[in-house]
């Protein structure tokens, strides 16, 4: 069962998308805010209650880890793509998940940022902030 916080972020981007115009595929952007929740959002940490997702965890790992989480980002701005965000909007998706790479990379320093940066859910916000805007 999901925590109240859980819920609240995922109730709240549900309808976020359920604004968006017909022309959309919700069905995509509903894809590209699960993935961004797993990465960035999807483990809550006990007595603090700060929100963490594998990105981090998995960065533990050296070089894999960065590697793989980056490579799932990527999925996001693909999807994207597909949705039709701008050309400026997706350089500054890569420029989210580079820098979520380059420094993630960093031992302990990297994985600090990569609890902080949140890429994912950055480059979620711009997906659905542009599609919105369409409207």
């Amino acid at each position: 069962m999901p925590s109240a916080q859980e819920s609240e972020f995922l109730t709240e981007a549900n309808e976020r998308i359920a604004r968006l115009p017909e022309s959309v595929d919700r069905a995509a952007v509903k894809r590209v805010l699960i993935v961004a929740y797993v990465l960035d959002e999807g483990v809550r940490v006990p007595v603090v209650g700060y929100r963490i997702g594998i990105d981090p965890l998995l960065g533990i790992l050296p070089g894999a880890g960065d590697v793989l989480t980056g490579g799932v980002s990527l999925y996001i701005v693909v999807e994207a793509a597909r949705l039709g965000v701008s050309d400026t909007t997706l350089l500054r998706m890569i420029a989210n998940v580079s820098l979520d790479l380059l420094v993630g990379a960093v031992p302990v320093v990297g994985d600090l940022f990569d609890v902080v940066w949140k890429a994912n859910t950055r480059n979620f916000e711009l997906v659905i902030e542009e599609l919105a805007a369409e409207a």
